[in-house]
């Protein structure tokens, strides 16, 4: 599929990788609850909480317990925590040792699960390596999910010739689309909370 073909039909994005089209995902709302709340919910194998028990434990310093939530979130097929372990093994992050190899398939996990930074990511895996007809395509899917990045990125390669300047225009579009879509009440509480703990939310 053709970055102009993705780029017009907005609502729907084609993983690089597998070649399925795929509806942008609409995420669960996170909400603020406390450790005890996560534990009942981890109990019966709820992989978003396993994800969060795994930043506040990242947070904390705990970065082998995080790698084991992380762990058990992933294997349930929860994208935040596949991108989580693909970071934590790219970067060779709280005693895990570095491997490239486990780090991308976590990242290909994630993103064909409608993670925007895992997307983005592999978009700035495949341009370091010279492929930037994939990467353009990451950097539109991780756009049309709403990844800010992407798009300073895919404004570069417009300036160098990768992208038409339809192509950006359509992209555009669809990423205020998404931001939009994403605002709401309880999206502004996560982000305040966050923000008050000095987290990082990516």
């Amino acid at each position: 599929m053709s970055a102009k073909s993705e780029a017009d039909n907005n609502t729907m994005a084609c993983c690089a990788y597998c070649g399925i089209t795929q509806e942008p995902r609409s995420f669960p709302q996170e909400e603020s609850v406390t450790e005890t709340d996560l534990l009942k919910r981890i109990e019966v194998n709820d992989p978003i909480a396993m994800r969060n028990m795994g930043k506040e434990r990242y947070y904390q310093g705990r970065t082998d317990e995080a790698f084991k939530y992380w762990k058990k979130g992933a294997a349930l097929g929860e994208a935040g925590s596949h991108y989580e372990l693909g970071v934590m093994y790219w970067e060779g992050e709280g005693g895990v040792e570095k491997d490239m190899k486990k780090g991308l398939f976590h990242m290909e996990k994630a993103a064909i699960g409608g993670h925007p930074a895992a997307r983005y990511n592999l978009g700035l895996d495949d341009s370091n390596e010279g492929r930037m007809d994939r990467a353009v395509k990451h950097f539109i899917i991780a756009a049309t999910l709403g990844c800010v990045d992407s798009i300073d990125l895919l404004k570069e390669c417009y300036a160098h010739g990768d992208v038409s300047k339809e192509d950006l225009a359509l992209v555009l579009r669809a990423h205020h689309a998404a931001v939009d879509a994403t605002k709401s009440p309880q999206r502004k509480a996560v982000d305040e909370y966050y923000a008050k703990m000095g987290y990082n939310k990516e």
